[in-house]
C-alpha cells in the first residue's frame, strides 16, 4: 500500500498543476477562499463534500502564499481540531492538543498565543498579521479556506449510510421503501450515500443480479436503471430486492432492502354488499371484492350518509375474492325496510340545497329463496313544495294519505312524522292567509299522530325522533296553534318522552341516538311554551322535560361530559357526577346564556359520599308558570334538582350556606348611571318602584377614598335622619363587592317612591372638599322561587346578591326549586334643589350648558334677522291700485300674479296685462308699483284693475312685457283674478317663460282660464301642495320662505322652532340611557327592530312635547291681527290716495295737471260712448259717424245721441244691457219703462231720483259716469262754452238721462253711492263676521308667555340633566341628539311633506284655494264727488307703449340677445379654459421636481468616473471595484457617495448573453474561425443554467451555495422590465448576482465573478441596478448603469436614471397640489357634461369636428392619467412593502418607474393638447381666422408640395445614410440621417466632417441638397402660401364671429369707461346693443302719456 502511495506522489509531481478558475494553485494543491460565514463544522463539511478539507499550513511557504490572497480584516478557519480516532463530519470535539484534520501533528505554527487546553478549533486571526488563534467557540461563523490536494492523499473514512432513495417510473415518483412501477416500462432508482467516493451499487433479487452501477461521489444522487428485459425475468407483482454499496476502502459495505412492485393495469373489479336476510345494514358493512388483474391494489371505500360521508382504504394483495368489514356510524336514512312484496308509499325528504335539491336513494332487493341481492341507486330532485299551496289541497292530501295508510295497516307515528314534517315545512314557509284553515290542519295532524301512537308506540330512538320532528314542525308557528292544538301537542311531548324513557340505551345505538331523539322533543316543548299560558299545558311540558332528563341519564357514567340540549326557550342539562365533583364546579351551559348554579359544600347528611348524584337543570327564557296570577317575572327562570340513581329526589333545603344562582337577561340595557362631584355634598334621586324590590347601588369612585352613603325617604338625609346608612369601601374579597350596597325590602322599610342618596366623603381635619367623582349605578331587582305547594312565587329563603348587574341577577338561596328574577326600569331623575351644587360642577362638565347657551345666543341673532324680514314682508303685503286706471272706470278686479321659483324667474321689464271676458275686454294696464319691487322670484303680487263695466265670465288673460332692464326674462307661474264685486275667481295656470331666448321665445302670450280638471291634475296639485307645505306648513323651512301674506310672522316661527327644539332636547335627555326590558318581545320590521317599551317611551315623549308646541303654533297662526283705530290722520289718508309714476322713468303727476275745457267734457262723453259700444259688441252707425267727426263734435249732439239710445231702448220690464237686447241690432242699450221729467233749462245740477233701487249693475256704473260728466259741467260753467244755450241744454240732457236711470232703479241711493262707500258699509258687516273667525288679537300674548315658559323650563332642566349625567355621557347624548335632529329636519320631514302632497293629489284631489288674507289697498278708488277726479290725467290706450312689441323689434332683440349670449359664452369658455389650464399646469409641475435633474446628474457623474469610450472585460471589473464600489458604499453605512442618498435594498449585477454558435460563419472562414457569436437579440439570448466558469458539466463545486450568478432568471422573477440601450432593446431577465450590503461583500463577490470569468465573449450587456432615496428632496431614483457591446469586444457606457416621488410632501405645497388635482377633475367632469350634451345633440356628426375630437382626447387622457396615477401608487406601496420585508435583497422599483414615466408622458401630452386648444379659443380673432382661411385655401397646392418635399428628404436621407452611415455618427441610422438633413435646411450642419471624409462627393451632396431643397422647393412652397394669403385678403368676408368679438370688446370698454372706436372696413357694422334699443321706449312713454290729453 505504501508503494502505491509513493508512485502516485511521483506521478503527481511530474504532472502539471491544473486548478479551476475560482481556485488558486500552490505546491500541488488548489486553494479556494470561501468568503461565506460558516461555523467550523459547516465549513469543514462543505470542503470535504467537494473532495477537499480545511487548509493545512505545514510550512512557511504555504503561510506566505495564503497571506497574499487573504483579506486581513477577516477571520479564516483552518483545518485544526483535537485528535480524533475517526475523522468524520459527525465526530464530536475531543479533548487534547490541536492537530491537523488528517491526524498529523502541528510541526509548523504561527500562534498569537499558545492554545488553551480546551480549544476545539483554530483560525487565522484578523488584523494580527495572519497569525493563528485557538478557540473553543467553534460555532461562530467565519470565512474558511478549502484545500484540494492533487496528490493521492486519502482521508480514511467508511461509506456512509444510505440517504434518500426514490423510484421514478412514468413521470411519477414513489418512496424507495415501496417502489412502484408500471410493468413493462423502465424503472429508475435514485440512490445516494452520506459519504464515500468511487462507490459501486449493486441490486440483487435473491442470487440474481438485477443491475449495477458506479458513482464517483456517493453524496451525489445516482440513478440505477432497471430495464423491461429485467422486469420480464422478475415478473409482475411485488419483489423484495437488496441494494448494496461499496468502494473497496471498507471491508464491509452498506446494504438495504427495497420492495419493488411491478404493477399491471387494474381490470375486472367487482364488489357487492353482504347483509343478513331481511335486515337493513346498520353500523357494519360487509363488502366482497374480487379483481382479475392488477394486484396489489389499494381499495377506497366511501360511505355517504344523509349529512356527511367517510372514506376508508384497504390493501388487496391477491386477486381472489376477499371480504372487508367496514365499521362506520355513518348511515343513510332508512326510508323503508320491509319483507312485503311491494312498497306502496314512501315519503322522501327534501334534497340537499347545495346539490340543487338532488337526493340519492339506494334500493336494495333481496330474494328470500336464493339469498341473492340486487341494488341500484336512484338520483332524483326532491324540492320543497311551493309555499303558496292552498291549505284545502294540503288538508285533502293529508286526509287521503292517512286513510290509505290506515287501510294498508301501515299507520304509525314514524310514518306520519315523516309525512307531516314535510307538510309542516310548507305551512311554516307560507303566509298568514287562511289562518283558521291552517290552525285546523295543524290540530288535525297532531290528533292523527296521537291516534297512531295509541295503536303502536315508537320502539326506537330513530322512530321517536321522526315523530318528534313532526311535532316540532307543527308547533313552530305559535300564532297558528289553537288552545286544543297546544294541549294535544303537550300530550304528544309527554307521550314521546315516556317512550324514550322506556328504551334501553345499549340496544338502540347509545347515548348519541338518545340525544338526537330528545332534541326535537325539547324543541317542540319550547315552541308550545312560547305561546301557551295554560296550566295543564305547562304541567305536561314540565313532565315531558323530566322524562327527557331521566332518559338521558339512563346508563350514563359518572363524571363524564354533561348532556346539554338547547332550544329557543328551553335548555336541558343533565349529568351524573360524584359527590366531590358537584361541589367543585358550576352547573351551567357554556354554549347559550342560561341559568347557572354553584353549590356550597354539602355534608354527608345531604349527599352520600359513595353514591353518585344525578344533576338535572332546566333553564327557561320566559316564565313557564305564566298562568299564575303573580306573573311579574321578567327574566330567566331556572331550576336544578339532585336525584339518586333510581330517580328519587334528594331534598336540598335549609342549608347553612347559600346556593349561588345567576339568572341572566337576554339583552343588557345601558346602566342608569349618574356622576356626582364630591367637591360639595352630592345628592342623587332614586325611585323605588315596588315595596318588595331590592335596590342594588354600585359605586365607582375616581380615586381610592372613603365615603359615607345616606339614604333618605322624601327628604334629604343627614346624620340623624335616614333610613339606611353605610360606609365604603366594604370589607370584602372582591373589588366589586367593596363598592356595592344591597338594600333589601326590609332595609327600605317597604317605602315606595323617590329616595334621596347622599354621598359624603370622609376627609381629614382641615380639609374642606375632595376633588373626586363617584359614578352611581342603581339597579332594582327581585329573586323569587316557585312554591309548588301554594302554586305561587315567593321570596322566602332567597335574596339578591351583591354581584347583580344589568346583565344578570345574583340570587342567593338556601333551597332548590324554580327560581326567577324581575327587573324594573328606573327613570332618570334630577334633583332640582341641588341647582347650585350641580352648576358648581360646570368646569368639569360644560358640554350641555354651553350648548344650551349657544342655542339662546343663536336664537337672539336669528330673531333680529327675522324681525327685519317681517318688516320687509309687511311692505310687500298690499294691493297695488294701478295708476293708469281710468277715473270713469269703477268696476274692480283683483289680480294675484305668482312669479315662479326657477333661477332667473324675476323680471325688470315693464309688464302689461289685458283681461278678456264674455262681455268684452279691458284696456291694457301697466303692472307697476312705485313703492316696492314687483315680480321677484317666488313672490305673489296683487293689483287692483278697474273697468267701466263687468267683463262677464273671464276666458283668458294676455300678458306681455317690453324686454327692458338688466334681467328682462320672466317666468310666470300662475295668475288668479277675482271679481271684487261678486267674489268670483278665475285661475290661469301659466308656467311659461316670457323671454326671447328660452322656451317659446316670445314676449306676448295669451293664457286660457283653467278648468276644474286642469286644477285637479296631479302635477298641478302635487307641486302646489308641496310648495305651500314647504313655504308655510313646514315649521323650519317656512322661517326662510314664509308667505308675506301670512299672519304667522317670521319672529313667531323662529320662536316656535326654538321652543320645539328645547322641548325635544328635554324629552330626549329625560329618557336617555334607560335600559330596555329584556322580557319584552322584539318586533322586527325588516332591518328595524324595536320593543314595546321603546315605542311607549316615544309615545310618552310625544305626549309631553307635542301638545304644548301644537298649542303655541295654533295660537300664533290663528290669532287675528290687531285692528286699527277708526280715526286716521290726514297723512295716512294722503298716503292711501297717492298716485305714483306709471313707468320707472316717469315723474309723479301733480294733482292738477290739465285745464278743464269743453273739449275735455266732450272727450269724456266720447269715452262713455266707446264703453257702451264695447259693451254692446256692435257699433252704432250714428255713434260711429259722430266719432269720426273729430274734436269739433257738438256736445249736445253727443248727449242727444246717448239720450236717444236710452229712450229707444226704454221697454217694459226690461233691464239695461240684457242678453236679449244684444241680439236686436245696432242699438243694444235698453232702459226700463220711465217718464222723462224735464227740468229747468239752466237749473243747477241736482239729484232727481232719490230712494229708488237700481235694477242692473251696469245701470249703476253708467249712472256714476253721468254724474262725473255733470260735475265737470258744473265746474266748467256757461261762460266757458261758446254758446250758453248749448251748456244749459247739455246740463238738462245729462239730468234727464240720470232721471231715466234713477226711475228704473229700485234704490236711487245705491246708484249714487260710490264704490268706496259700499265697500266701507260691507266692511262693517264683514268685520263682525271676521270677529267670529280666529282668536282675538290679545291671544298672541298667551302664545309668547307659553314660548318663554316652555323654552326656559326645557333649557333649565336640560342643563340640569346634562350636569347630572357627566361629561362623557353628555357628549354621547349630544351627538345622538344632533344627528337625530338633522335626520328629522333634512330627511324625515321633507319626505313627510312629499308624501302628504302625493296623497292629496292622488286620493283627495281637493283644489287648495290659497288664502291671501285681507291686505290693505294702497290707494282707494277716487270718489266721484272729489274735485281731484275732474282734474286727473286721462290715459290714451292707443299709444305705442300700451301695445305689445312689434315682431320686428322682437326679432331684432332676439338676435342681439343671441349675440350677447355668445359673447358671455365665449368669455365663460375663456375663463374656464384659463382655470383649467392653470390647474393642469399646477398638476403637471406638481408631479415634477426641479431637484430631480440635479439628483440624476449628480448620480450619473459620480458613477461615470473611470469610464472610457471603449472598455474591455478587465476595464469593466476595474471600474466596478473602484468607481462603482466607492460611490455605491459611501462614507456613511447604507448611503451612496456623500451620504445624502440612502441605498434602498442591495445593488445587483445583471448580464444578458447570447448562445454559442448563434450565427453562421462563411464557408471559407470556418477553418480559421471556430465559432461565431451574433449580436444580441431576443431570439439568440442565452437562457441556460451553468456552473461556475460557465461549465455545463453535472459536477459543481458544492462549496459555492449561490448558483444564481450562473443560472438564468426570468424577467417576471426579477420583477424587471425590458430596457432600451444604445444598440437594442434588452429583455428584463438575465444572470444576476447581488452585491451585498457592504463594500467587503461586494468586493468579494466581484473578485469571485472575475476569477470565474463571469464576463466573457458571450456577454452582450451588463447592468448595475440599484435604487436610492434622497430624503432632502423626497425623491427615489431608480438607477440602471449599462455597459453594452455590439459583439466587437468593447463595452460602451450608458445610464438610465428615473426619479419618482412615492411619498407626497407634507408641506403646504402638497395640499395645494392635491386641491389642484381635485379641482382639475371637477373641470374634467364639467367638460364631460358639456361634451355629452354636444354628443347627444349632434350624434354621429360630433365625431366629424376636429375640436370635438380634441376635447374627447383631453378627457380620455385625463382619466388614463388618473388610472396610471393609482397604478403607480399601488405599485409603489407594493415595492416599499417588499423592501421593508426583504431589506437584505435587491428591491426592484422598475414597474413603479415605468408607471411614473407613463404618467409623465400622459401629463405632457395633456399639456400639449390643452395648449393647442388655445387656437380654438382664438377663433374669433380676425387675424387668426384669416390665417386659418389661408391654409384652407392653399391646402390643395400645399399637399402636393408636401409630397415632393417628403420624397426629396427621403432620397437625400437614404443616400447620406448609405454613404456615411458606417463612418460618421450623424448618419448611423436612417432616422439620424433624416434629422441631419432637416438640420441642414435650418443651417445647423457640420460641413467639415462630410468634406473631410470625401471632398468631392460631400461637396456634391451638400450643394445639390441646398439648391434643390432650399432654393427651389421650399421657396415655391412659401410662395404658394403667400399667394393664398393675398387672395384671402382680397376676398375676405367678415363672419358673425367678428361681430361677436367687437361686441365683447365694446362690453369690456364700457365696463372700464373706455370709448371703443371700431375701425371702418368693408364689412357691415355690428348691430348695436339691444339694451340701447329696448331702453329707448321707456324714455318716451312719459312724454307720450302727458301729451295724450
Amino acid at each position: 500500500m505504501a508503494l502505491i502511495l509513493r508512485l502516485s506522489c511521483a506521478e503527481d509531481e511530474m504532472a502539471p498543476l491544473s486548478c479551476p478558475e475560482y481556485q488558486e494553485g500552490f505546491d500541488g494543491s488548489c486553494y479556494e477562499f470561501v468568503a461565506l460565514p460558516r461555523s467550523f463544522l459547516s465549513g469543514r463539511g462543505l470542503c470535504e463534500r467537494g473532495g477537499g478539507h480545511l487548509a493545512f499550513i505545514l510550512n512557511t511557504d504555504t503561510q506566505q502564499f495564503l497571506q497574499k490572497h487573504l483579506q486581513p480584516e477577516q477571520d479564516w478557519w483552518l483545518g485544526l481540531a483535537p485528535a480524533s480516532p475517526n475523522l468524520t463530519l459527525d465526530s464530536a470535539v475531543a479533548e487534547g492538543p490541536l492537530s491537523w484534520l488528517d491526524g498529523s501533528d502541528v510541526s509548523y505554527s504561527n500562534w498569537v498565543n499558545d492554545p488553551d487546553p480546551g480549544a476545539g478549533c483554530g483560525h487565522i486571526l484578523r488584523s494580527s498579521g495572519f497569525q493563528w488563534e485557538a478557540t473553543s467557540n467553534c460555532s461562530q461563523e467565519l470565512h474558511f479556506i478549502c484545500q484540494f490536494v492533487q496528490k493521492n492523499i486519502t482521508i480514511q473514512k467508511p461509506i456512509g449510510e444510505f440517504g434518500v432513495i426514490k423510484c421514478y417510473s412514468m413521470n411519477q415518483s414513489t418512496d424507495g421503501a415501496n417502489c412502484k412501477a408500471l410493468y413493462g416500462s423502465p424503472l429508475q432508482i435514485q440512490v445516494e450515500v452520506e459519504a464515500g467516493t468511487n462507490v459501486t451499487y449493486k441490486l440483487h433479487s435473491g442470487e440474481m443480479l438485477v443491475a449495477n452501477s458506479s458513482a464517483v461521489r456517493g453524496i451525489i444522487p445516482h440513478n440505477i436503471t432497471v430495464g423491461p428485459e429485467v422486469e420480464q425475468h422478475l415478473g409482475s407483482g411485488c419483489h423484495q430486492l437488496t441494494l448494496h454499496a461499496s468502494n473497496g476502502v471498507s471491508v464491509w459495505g452498506v446494504s438495504t432492502e427495497l420492495q419493488v412492485c411491478l404493477l399491471e393495469p387494474v381490470e375486472g373489479l367487482l364488489g357487492s354488499v353482504m347483509a343478513e336476510e331481511g335486515e337493513c345494514p346498520d353500523s357494519d358493512l360487509y363488502v366482497s371484492v374480487s379483481l382479475d388483474r392488477g394486484v396489489p391494489v389499494q381499495l377506497l371505500f366511501q360511505v355517504s350518509g344523509a349529512n356527511n360521508s367517510i372514506s376508508e382504504t384497504r390493501d388487496m394483495q391477491n386477486s381472489s375474492m376477499q371480504v372487508y368489514n367496514i365499521s362506520t356510524t355513518i348511515q343513510g336514512k332508512h326510508l323503508r325496510c320491509s319483507s312485503v312484496n311491494k312498497v306502496t308509499l314512501l315519503f322522501l325528504p327534501v334534497g340537499e340545497i347545495s346539490s340543487n335539491y338532488m337526493l340519492s336513494v339506494e334500493v336494495t332487493v333481496t330474494d328470500l329463496n336464493t339469498k341473492t341481492r340486487g341494488s341500484t341507486t336512484i338520483n332524483t330532485e326532491v324540492r320543497p313544495a311551493k309555499s303558496g299551496t292552498p291549505v284545502q289541497e294540503l288538508q285533502s292530501a293529508v286526509a287521503c294519505t292517512v286513510a290509505n295508510l290506515g287501510q294498508q295497516g301501515m299507520l304509525s307515528g314514524e310514518t306520519l312524522g315523516q309525512m307531516f314534517k314535510s307538510v309542516s315545512d310548507i305551512l311554516n314557509k307560507g303566509s298568514s292567509e287562511e289562518k283558521n284553515d291552517r290552525m285546523k290542519l295543524r290540530e288535525e295532524m297532531l290528533m292523527n299522530i296521537t291516534e297512531a301512537l295509541e295503536n303502536s308506540s315508537s320502539s326506537t330512538p330513530q322512530k321517536v325522533q321522526l315523530t318528534a320532528r313532526a311535532v316540532a314542525g307543527l308547533t313552530k308557528r305559535g300564532d297558528e296553534l289553537s288552545p286544543d292544538a297546544q294541549l294535544e301537542a303537550s300530550f304528544l311531548v309527554a307521550n314521546l318522552s315516556s317512550s324514550l324513557l322506556s328504551m334501553n340505551v345499549s340496544e338502540h345505538g347509545g347515548e348519541e341516538e338518545m340525544v338526537q331523539a330528545a332534541t326535537p322533543i325539547v324543541e317542540a316543548a319550547s315552541n308550545i311554551l312560547d305561546v301557551s299560558s295554560n296550566r295543564e299545558v305547562s304541567d305536561l311540558l314540565l313532565k315531558g322535560m323530566d322524562n327527557v332528563q331521566s332518559a338521558l341519564l339512563n346508563w350514563k357514567k359518572v363524571d363524564e361530559a354533561p348532556v346539554i340540549v338547547n332550544s329557543s326557550q328551553i335548555t336541558v342539562f343533565v349529568n351524573r357526577v360524584s359527590t366531590e365533583t358537584i361541589q367543585m364546579q358550576s352547573i351551567s351551559n357554556p354554549i347559550s346564556s342560561s341559568a347557572s348554579f354553584s353549590f356550597p359544600p354539602l355534608g354527608a347528611d345531604v349527599l352520600s359520599p359513595d353514591e353518585p348524584v344525578d344533576v338535572r337543570m332546566l333553564s327557561f327564557k320566559q316564565n313557564p308558570f305564566s298562568w299564575s296570577e303573580e306573573n311579574n317575572i321578567t327574566g330567566t327562570v331556572g331550576s336544578v334538582s339532585l336525584t339518586r340513581g333510581n330517580g328519587s329526589v334528594i331534598p336540598i333545603e335549609n342549608l347553612s350556606e347559600e346556593i349561588e344562582i345567576f339568572l341572566p337577561r337576554p339583552e343588557g340595557g345601558q346602566a342608569n348611571s349618574t356622576i356626582l362631584y364630591l367637591g360639595n355634598y352630592s345628592t342623587l334621586m332614586v325611585d323605588v318602584p315596588s315595596p318588595d324590590v331590592t335596590l342594588v347601588l354600585k359605586i365607582k369612585p375616581s380615586k381610592d377614598i372613603t365615603f359615607q352613603l345616606f339614604l333618605g325617604y322624601k327628604d334629604y338625609p343627614n346624620d340623624k335622619q335616614y333610613i339606611a346608612k353605610t360606609q365604603m369601601p366594604h370589607q370584602s374579597n372582591t373589588q366589586e363587592e367593596k363598592y356595592t350596597w344591597v338594600l333589601s325590602p326590609k332595609d327600605l322599610t317597604g317605602k315606595v317612591g323617590v329616595h334621596y342618596l347622599v354621598v359624603r366623603p370622609i376627609v381629614e381635619a382641615g380639609v374642606k372638599s375632595v376633588n373626586a367623582t363617584v359614578t352611581v349605578t342603581s339597579i332594582a331587582a327581585q329573586c323569587k322561587y316557585w312554591n309548588e305547594t301554594l302554586s305561587t312565587w315567593s321570596e322566602d329563603g332567597c335574596r339578591v346578591g351583591p354581584l347583580t348587574t344589568l346583565l344578570a341577577t345574583q340570587c342567593l338561596c338556601t333551597h332548590l326549586t324554580f327560581f326567577g328574577n324581575s327587573f324594573f326600569v328606573m327613570p332618570n331623575l334630577v334633583d332640582v334643589s341641588r341647582t347650585a351644587e350641580l352648576f358648581g360642577t360646570f368646569a368639569q362638565n360644560p358640554v350641555v350648558v354651553c350648548f344650551i347657551g349657544s342655542i339662546f345666543v343663536a336664537y337672539v341673532l336669528v330673531v333680529i334677522w327675522a324681525r327685519r324680514k317681517d318688516i320687509q314682508d309687511t311692505a310687500k303685503v298690499k294691493v297695488t291700485l294701478l295708476e293708469d286706471n281710468d277715473p270713469l272706470a269703477e268696476y274692480r278686479y283683483m289680480l294675484n300674479i305668482s312669479t315662479g321659483h326657477r333661477r332667473g324667474a324675476s323680471t325688470s321689464s315693464q309688464v302689461t296685462v289685458t283681461l278678456l271676458g264674455t262681455e268684452g275686454e279691458s284696456e291694457p294696464h301697466h303692472l307697476t308699483d312705485p313703492d316696492k319691487p314687483v315680480f321677484e322670484r317666488g313672490a305673489v303680487d296683487m293689483f287692483l284693475l278697474t273697468t267701466p263695466f263687468s267683463l262677464g265670465e273671464l276666458q283668458s288673460i294676455r300678458l306681455w312685457h317690453d324686454n327692458s332692464g338688466g334681467h328682462p326674462a320672466w317666468y310666470i307661474n300662475k295668475v288668479m283674478v277675482q271679481d271684487v264685486e261678486t267674489g268670483q275667481k278665475w285661475h290661469f295656470l301659466c308656467n311659461s317663460w316670457l323671454t326671447i331666448d328660452m322656451s317659446e321665445c316670445t314676449l306676448d302670450k295669451v293664457f286660457p282660464v283653467a278648468t276644474e280638471m286642469d286644477l285637479k291634475k296631479f302635477s298641478n296639485m302635487f307641486f302646489m301642495r308641496t310648495a305651500k307645505d314647504f313655504r308655510d306648513g313646514h315649521i323650519w323651512f317656512s322661517v326662510i320662505s314664509r308667505p308675506p301674506t301670512s299672519t304667522f310672522t317670521c319672529v313667531q316661527r323662529v320662536s316656535c322652532c326654538f321652543s320645539l327644539l328645547l322641548c325635544t332636547m328635554l324629552t330626549s335627555i329625560m329618557f336617555w340611557g334607560i335600559p330596555t326590558d329584556p322580557s319584552e318581545q322584539t318586533m322586527d320590521l325588516g332591518h328595524i327592530e324595536f320593543t314595546w317599551q321603546q315605542l311607549m317611551i316615544g309615545v310618552q315623549s310625544s305626549i309631553i312635547m307635542f301638545p304644548i308646541n301644537l298649542l303655541i303654533v295654533s295660537i300664533f297662526r290663528n290669532t287675528r291681527p290687531r285692528e286699527t283705530k277708526p280715526g286716521k290722520t290726514k297723512a295716512e289718508v294722503s298716503k292711501q290716495r297717492k298716485t305714483g309714476r306709471v313707468t320707472p322713468s316717469q315723474p309723479s303727476s301733480p294733482q292738477r295737471d290739465r285745464e278743464l275745457t269743453p273739449d275735455t267734457v266732450i272727450k269724456d262723453i266720447k269715452k262713455i260712448a266707446q264703453s257702451l259700444s264695447k259693451a254692446m259688441k256692435s257699433p252704432i252707425p250714428r255713434l260711429e259717424l259722430e266719432m269720426k267727426s273729430g274734436p269739433q263734435t257738438d256736445i249736445n249732439t253727443l248727449l242727444s245721441l246717448v239720450e236717444d239710445i236710452i229712450r229707444q231702448q226704454n221697454r217694459p220690464s226690461g233691464e239695461f244691457y240684457t242678453d236679449a237686447s244684444k241680439k236686436e241690432g245696432s242699438l243694444i242699450l235698453s232702459l226700463g219703462v220711465t217718464n222723462l221729467q224735464e227740468t229747468s233749462m239752466c237749473g243747477s245740477p241736482e239729484k232727481t231720483g232719490d230712494g229708488r233701487q237700481k235694477r242692473s249693475t251696469n245701470s249703476q256704473y253708467l249712472y256714476r259716469q253721468l254724474r262725473h260728466v255733470e260735475k265737470e259741467l258744473s265746474l266748467l260753467g256757461p261762460s266757458r262754452f261758446p254758446n250758453p244755450d248749448s251748456y244749459c241744454q247739455a246740463v238738462q240732457q245729462v239730468q234727464g238721462m240720470k232721471g231715466l236711470l234713477e226711475s228704473s232703479s229700485l234704490a236711487g241711493d245705491e246708484l249714487a253711492q260710490s264704490p268706496g262707500q259700499a265697500e266701507s258699509s260691507d266692511g262693517d258687516s264683514g268685520s263682525k263676521k271676521c270677529c267670529q273667525d280666529g282668536l282675538p288679537w290679545w291671544f298672541v300674548f298667551i302664545g309668547w308667555i307659553l314660548v318663554v315658559a316652555t323654552s326656559g323650563v326645557s333649557g333649565y332642566f336640560t342643563m340640569m340633566y346634562g350636569l347630572t349625567y357627566g361629561k362623557d355621557r353628555s357628549i354621547s347624548w349630544l351627538i345622538s341628539m344632533v344627528v337625530s335632529f338633522f335626520q328629522s329636519l333634512l330627511i324625515i320631514q321633507p319626505l313627510k311633506v312629499l308624501g302628504f302632497a302625493a296623497f292629496f293629489a292622488l286620493v283627495l284631489k281637493k283644489v287648495d284655494q290659497e288664502e291671501y288674507g285681507d291686505p290693505k289697498i294702497e290707494g282707494a278708488l277716487r270718489n266721484p264727488d272729489d274735485p281731484d277726479v275732474v282734474w286727473a290725467v286721462r290715459r290714451d290706450s292707443t299709444r305705442s307703449f300700451y301695445q305689445p312689441p312689434p315682431p320686428t323689434d322682437v326679432e331684432r332683440m332676439r338676435n342681439n340677445m343671441i349675440k350677447e349670449q355668445k359673447v358671455f359664452a365665449l368669455i365663460k369658455e375663456i375663463l374656464t379654459y384659463m382655470g383649467f389650464m392653470w390647474m393642469l399646469l399646477l398638476v403637471a409641475y406638481g408631479q415634477r421636481d426641479p431637484n430631480a435633474y440635479f439628483l440624476i446628474q449628480h448620480i450619473r457623474q459620480s458613477f461615470s468616473q473611470g469610464i472610457s469610450d471603449s472598455m474591455s472585460h478587465g476595464n469593466v471589473f476595474t471600474w466596478a471595484n473602484t468607481s462603482l464600489l466607492s460611490n455605491l458604499f459611501g462614507e456613511y453605512p447604507g448611503f451612496i457617495t456623500d451620504g445624502n442618498s440612502k441605498l434602498v435594498g442591495n445593488a445587483r449585477l445583471r448580464q444578458v448573453r447570447v448562445q454559442k454558435n448563434s450565427c453562421r460563419i462563411a464557408r471559407s472562414m470556418r477553418q480559421a474561425v471556430p465559432d461565431c457569436h451574433a449580436p444580441y437579440s431576443w431570439e439568440v439570448e442565452d437562457m441556460g443554467s451553468y456552473g461556475p466558469g460557465w461549465n455545463r458539466s453535472a459536477s459543481e463545486n458544492t462549496s459555492k451555495t449561490l448558483r444564481s450568478p450562473w443560472q438564468y432568471q426570468t424577467q417576471a422573477r426579477l420583477r424587471a422590465q425590458p430596457i432600451w440601450g444604445s444598440v437594442v432593446l434588452y429583455r428584463g431577465g438575465g444572470f444576476v448576482v447581488d452585491l451585498g450590503p457592504d463594500s467587503q461583500n461586494a468586493s468579494s463577490t466581484l473578485q469571485y465573478l472575475f476569477d470565474n470569468t463571469w464576463l466573457d465573449m458571450f456577454t452582450r450587456a451588463v447592468f448595475v441596478e440599484f435604487t436610492v432615496y434622497n430624503a432632502n428632496v423626497n425623491l427615489f431614483c431608480i438607477v440602471t448603469l449599462m455597459l453594452e457591446t455590439t459583439a466587437v469586444g468593447a463595452f460602451q457606457f450608458r445610464s438610465e436614471l428615473q426619479s419618482v416621488r412615492l411619498y407626497q410632501s407634507t408641506g403646504g405645497l402638497h395640499i395645494f397640489v392635491m386641491a389642484s388635482e381635485v379641482i382639475y377633475f371637477l373641470f374634467i367632469f364639467y367638460y364631460m357634461y358639456v361634451q355629452g350634451k354636444l354628443m347627444k345633440q349632434q350624434k354621429w356628426a360630433y365625431f366629424k369636428t376636429k375640436w370635438n375630437l380634441l376635447e374627447l382626447a383631453i378627457i380620455l387622457l385625463s382619466w388614463s392619467a388618473l388610472s396610471v396615477f393609482i397604478k403607480r401608487s399601488l405599485l409603489g406601496n407594493r415595492d416599499m412593502e417588499y423592501y421593508h420585508n426583504h431589506k437584505d435583497q435587491f428591491a426592484s422599483f422598475h414597474e413603479t418607474a415605468t408607471a411614473d414615466a407613463v404618467l409623465g408622458y400622459l401629463i405632457a401630452f395633456l399639456v400639449l393638447l390643452a395648449t393647442v386648444k388655445l387656437w380654438h379659443l382664438m377663433r374669433f380673432n380676425p387675424k387668426l381666422h384669416m390665417i386659418t382661411a389661408t391654409l384652407q385655401r392653399a391646402w390643395t397646392d400645399i399637399s402636393g408640395f408636401i409630397l415632393v418635399i417628403t420624397i426629396m428628404f427621403l432620397a437625400y436621407s437614404m443616400i447620406s445614410n448609405l454613404m456615411y452611415g458606417w463612418k460618421l455618427y450623424s448618419y448611423r441610422t436612417l432616422l439620424d440621417s433624416a434629422l441631419t438633413m432637416v438640420s441642414l435646411q435650418l443651417g445647423i450642419f457640420n460641413y467639415d466632417e462630410v468634406l473631410d471624409y470625401n471632398p468631392v462627393l460631400g461637396a456634391f451632396l451638400i450643394g445639390s441638397c441646398i439648391i434643390f431643397m432650399t432654393f427651389v422647393v421650399l421657396n415655391l412652397f412659401i410662395s404658394v402660401i403667400l399667394v393664398a394669403f393675398t387672395q384671402e385678403q382680397m376676398h375676405h368676408k367678415p363672419s358673425e364671429e367678428e361681430e361677436i368679438v367687437d361686441l365683447m370688446l365694446m362690453k369690456f370698454c364700457s365696463l372700464f369707461g373706455i370709448k371703443y372706436n371700431k375701425e371702418e372696413s368693408n364689412s357691415p357694422k355690428v348691430i348695436a346693443n339691444h339694451a340701447s334699443v329696448t331702453k329707448k321706449e321707456p324714455s318716451t312713454k312719459s312724454s307720450e302719456m302727458l301729451s295724450s290729453q
